[in-house]
């Protein structure tokens, strides 16, 4: 993926931006107007070259709250399943299979929906997927048949990758010193979506029928699907010489052959699997002896982690001032300590799981935002691919974590379960430490490019040695667009 000979001498100081417009397309061509070839876009929202749309506070607000009310599709069924039972007049085995149907689904518009970002118009995208979710909600809420409504769970679970779609569109729009902050607010919606939908689908499902709970999803669905035709920025597509197959096997490429996804994929499953593992087997903990909570108890602990997803935008800040690889270590340190405090304490005092409770939470989001970003910085072309890797490595660890947490727990008791977590904890670090925070991209192992921590010394490095027309080759952060300023996209890597 070398420069081409005729470049000239810092050339690779371009602006991302700059450089993407003149990839995208020649300067002559006409863009897009309409949605769908039918719907006018409004003015402000067309696509001009000349005059990037600007990402602020409102806008990327606006995408962690899409995340949070379409991510909630996901999780509304699970504390309605009883009154599911009585409604449809079967066994509780028999409504099982909702929750899984809909993750099912999840995990095949990961695989088969998301790349797709890459490829088309993310704007019309969005509007198709959150339409589709919606109109599907409409089903749920009407059906009397437990067939059609398992099927529709399904249906809904594909087209309800929208977050994925806006992780990457957040770090395109977002100017490169305020990356991690874009995407810990669009993850921070993500999480609380997760948290919220349990809460709501309870309460609402506790005074009234569960089909209310679906009713308001419509509402609140035809809201987003309104705010998308109404704020969001229309963005070129970024490969269009590329098939979907070509697509796909991009990933699948990025999956096998480059160090940093590989290493950030491996600690992101085993931090997945522990915060998982950590919540699933907590209302064993609380439940039993010497704590014996009731049921609405355990569930205010719930609003502990719900607290710990405000935070993280705030450390987004922070994780802007350093170079990634810092923030992912400090965020893994804390995880360690934390889990530490649940092992010696978590069953014998409750204000440890208190503290397990919050801490656990603020740093596995603060870790996350940090690999996303670090993830997200190898190729602007492939940003929806290597997100949709990242997410993929997430789900084994969600999977694994509930399974093997719940039996270890079960089998052997609260500290052997958390011992084994506070193994995975290390190690993710000891994974971690294998790449220094400078190492090339494709170098498996090292710590060539030095040590430094800060990002703004980093990127003044960086401006010094594009001045004497040197390519860098070491900083993470400057190589996040390289591929771009190489005049490379995914094309390149798939003829490499």
């Amino acid at each position: 993926m070398s420069p081409s000979s005729t470049e000239k001498p810092g050339a690779h100081c371009q602006s991302p931006e700059a450089t993407a417009e003149k990839i995208a397309a020649p300067a002559e061509e006409s863009w897009p107007t309409k949605d769908f070839g039918l719907i006018p876009i409004p003015k402000r929202l067309q696509y001009n070259p000349i005059k990037p749309f600007h990402f602020g506070i409102f806008l990327n607000a606006s995408f962690g709250f899409a995340s949070t009310f379409t991510v909630a599709n996901l999780y509304y069924c699970q504390p309605l399943l009883i009154e599911f039972s009585k409604s449809f007049d079967v066994t509780y085995e028999g409504v099982s299979r909702i929750p899984t149907l809909l993750q099912a689904g999840y995990l095949v518009g990961l695989l088969l929906i998301s790349p797709l970002g890459d490829l088309v118009r993310r704007r019309q995208l969005v509007l198709l997927l959150v339409a589709t979710s919606t109109t599907l909600t409409i089903g749920l809420a009407v059906t009397k048949n437990l067939r059609v409504f398992e099927t529709l769970s399904f249906l809904i679970g594909v087209a309800n990758v929208t977050p994925q779609i806006l992780m990457p569109l957040a770090a395109d729009l977002a100017p490169p010193e305020r990356r991690a902050s874009a995407l810990s607010v669009v993850l921070s919606g993500l999480m609380l979506g997760v948290l919220i939908a349990r809460v709501l689908a309870g309460v609402i499902g506790n005074f009234t029928t569960w089909r209310a709970v679906y009713y308001m999803s419509i509402g609140v669905q035809s809201l987003v699907l309104i705010g998308a035709y109404l704020m969001l920025p229309d963005y070129p597509c970024k490969n269009r010489d590329l098939t979907y197959f070509q697509i796909l096997f991009s990933m699948a490429k990025y999956a096998v052959t480059e160090p940093l996804v590989i290493q950030v994929a491996v600690i992101n499953i085993a931090s997945s699997a522990c915060f998982t593992s950590f919540w699933v087997t907590l209302t064993f903990l609380l439940g039993g002896p010497p704590y014996y909570y009731s049921t609405l108890k355990i569930g205010l602990f719930g609003l502990v982690g719900m607290l710990g997803v405000f935070v993280v935008p705030f450390s987004g800040r922070l994780i802007d001032r350093l170079v990634p690889w810092y923030a992912t270590l400090i965020a893994t340190s804390l995880l360690l300590v934390c889990q530490a405090v649940q092992t010696a304490a978590g069953g014998i005092n409750v204000a440890a799981v208190i503290i397990a409770c919050f801490g656990l939470d603020v740093a596995r989001q603060s870790q996350q935002v940090s690999m996303t970003t670090r993830v997200l910085s190898i190729s602007s072309a492939a940003r929806a691919c290597l997100n949709a890797i990242v997410i993929l490595s997430l789900f084994i660890g969600h999977v694994t974590g509930t399974s093997v947490g719940t039996y270890v727990f079960v089998q052997h008791g609260w500290r052997a379960c958390s011992l084994l977590m506070l193994a995975l904890q290390v190690f993710q670090i000891l994974v971690l430490l294998l790449r220094g925070p400078h190492c090339p991209r494709k170098r498996w192992f090292g710590y060539e490019g030095g040590l430094e921590a800060r990002k703004r010394v980093v990127l003044e490095r960086e401006k010094l040695r594009c001045g004497e027309g040197e390519k860098v080759e070491h900083d993470p952060e400057a190589q996040m667009e390289a591929p771009m300023q190489n005049g490379e996209g995914l094309q390149s890597d798939d003829t490499s």
